[in-house]
């Protein structure tokens, strides 16, 4: 069977209360229950991880190499500037698919360039909760990965 990991980064622990004028009023938790609804459909296990501090994502990815086929992350504001979180995408042999509720191009000029998006197999931006599983369907569709 397929498995996937969801991995969120720093302060999506807070959506639903967090700027929901950007970020919609669906919480992690609701987020969590459409993607594993979506990926059950699809014959797909997902597994979920949020942490705030980066060390914590560098060793999430590193542990994904032991049984996920990918990774769809939302890695928040680490996106524009996590040279670690970059090398540990690129160090490992499991593609990942970036996402973001919000359009990050459309945003402030820091939050335009994902220091991430050149090791990912793709990104998926601007959808709100959609964009999770269209993360998922994008992962299924790379080679090696699908169901």
């Amino acid at each position: 069977m397929t498995r996937i990991l969801v991995l969120n980064g720093p302060n999506l622990n807070l959506l639903g209360e967090r700027e929901p004028d950007v970020y919609g009023t669906v919480t992690l938790a609701g987020i969590e229950v459409a993607v594993a609804a979506h990926a059950a459909e699809r014959g797909v296990e997902v597994q979920f991880q949020q942490a705030n501090g980066e060390g914590e994502l560098v060793d999430a990815i590193h542990g994904a190499r032991d049984g996920f086929d990918a990774i769809v992350f939302n890695p928040g504001a680490y996106t524009h500037y996590s040279i670690a979180l970059r090398d540990a995408i690129a160090a490992v042999a499991v593609p990942v698919v970036e996402v973001h509720l919000s359009n990050i191009a459309s945003r402030e000029d820091f939050r335009r360039e994902s220091v991430i998006a050149p090791v990912c197999a793709g990104q998926i931006a601007g959808f709100g909760a959609a964009s999770y599983m269209l993360g998922v369907d994008a992962a299924l569709s790379l080679p090696g990965v699908g169901a």
